[in-house]
């Protein structure tokens, strides 16, 4: 199955649909080998063309989505009460009669944790080589920084202007992952999921980026990335995605260019920032402080005292010593239950899948 030419033209989620209503007719015919047979070589099948085609993004996400949808069904369609209540009095007598298929769903569950991690590796090797060049080295906020900060003006640019990534890029790149979600028929609380996730990946490397690089500690950078870190949130909520905790995620971003725009001078301005970043490390504030370098004359670099008067306040807190975010981590992942509307016996398979040995009984 190739999941565009299914996705664009077909109902989502047919492939689980078809699955689903072979493992009805083994039911139906009480044939316990038949169950067990169509469902292993179902889940090997899965595992054998994810392994074939694991950097793929469309496949990986088809797959994903699919493999829940099987499980929805084979929860909608269980008999057990606490999945019936949505059904239909006709989605009802579509439901198992002789087997229990729990354990089957177990297995089914925690193959779509496996293909749920890979989805997020593949969008990580996707977006990473983006991500640096599009959220703080490229500028989109023309003549902010035109001045190179103070020290550093010798340094020639690391990256050409033809052929960089931009925050257009990221956001094309969003979008496109998005619309392909959308296609597969995803489980909306499972897009926002995936969504979380890519903002964590981005968040994540800008911010770990930023502690490296003492080119990109100016006021005029922590101007950029605030504007940079807008738009990402103008996409959230032009896709209705607000809710998804996505935007949690990038508050260490967030709180690192608003450390680099603030006053560091009093023991005020001090207490201000130790009550401002409290989704940094002590280690990252101290860090950011000592790299925060002056575009022009009007600025100072941060001095020591201050640095110190900061580490006396924080010394109470019980943080990580890390400096850098662990950009790999990847949170838990759920699959809430997703009952569908669709009558089973509306589904008509086309001829251009090619499984004419499917008839309908």
């Amino acid at each position: 199955l190739k999941p565009r030419g299914v996705a664009v033209n077909l109902i989502p989620g047919l492939p689980a649909y078809i699955l689903f209503m072979c493992v009805r007719h083994a039911d139906y015919l009480n044939d316990d080998q038949k169950v067990r047979s169509l469902l292993t070589s179902t889940i090997n099948s899965i595992k054998k063309v994810l392994k074939k085609r694991g950097d793929d993004f469309e496949t990986v996400s088809f797959w994903l989505s699919n493999t829940c949808r099987f499980l929805h069904c084979l929860k909608q369609y269980s008999g057990e009460e606490g999945f019936m209540k949505h059904n239909t009095s006709r989605q009802n007598e579509h439901c198992l009669t002789n087997f229990d298929l729990a354990e089957y769903r177990q297995v089914l569950s925690d193959l779509a944790i496996q293909i749920y991690q890979q989805l997020v590796r593949v969008l990580e090797n996707i977006l990473q080589p983006m991500i640096v060049s599009g959220m703080l080295e490229h500028e989109t906020i023309q003549g902010v920084s035109g001045v190179k900060p103070t020290g550093l003006r010798k340094r020639t640019s690391s990256i050409a202007d033809e052929g960089t990534y931009t925050l257009d890029s990221i956001l094309r790149q969003l979008n496109s992952f998005h619309s392909v979600m959308c296609q597969h028929g995803m489980d909306p609380e499972l897009i926002k999921q995936v969504v979380k996730q890519m903002f964590y990946i981005v968040g994540a490397i800008t911010l770990n980026n930023l502690l490296l690089r003492k080119d990109m500690c100016s006021w005029s950078k922590g101007m950029q990335i605030r504007y940079n870190v807008s738009q990402l949130e103008e996409w959230l909520r032009d896709k209705n995605l607000m809710n998804s905790g996505a935007k949690e995620t990038l508050e260490p971003l967030i709180q690192a260019a608003q450390l680099l725009q603030v006053k560091k001078k009093t023991d005020d301005d001090a207490e201000a920032i130790c009550s401002m970043c409290n989704a940094l490390t002590t280690a990252q504030i101290v860090k950011v402080l000592n790299l925060y370098t002056p575009v022009n004359e009007f600025e100072e670099r941060v001095s020591v005292s201050f640095i110190r008067t900061i580490q006396m306040r924080l010394r109470d807190r019980k943080d990580s010593p890390q400096l850098l975010m662990d950009a790999k981590h990847i949170f838990p992942v759920t699959f809430p239950f997703n009952p569908s509307s669709l009558a089973l016996e509306t589904i008509q398979i086309p001829a251009s899948l090619g499984l004419g040995f499917i008839s309908r009984v």
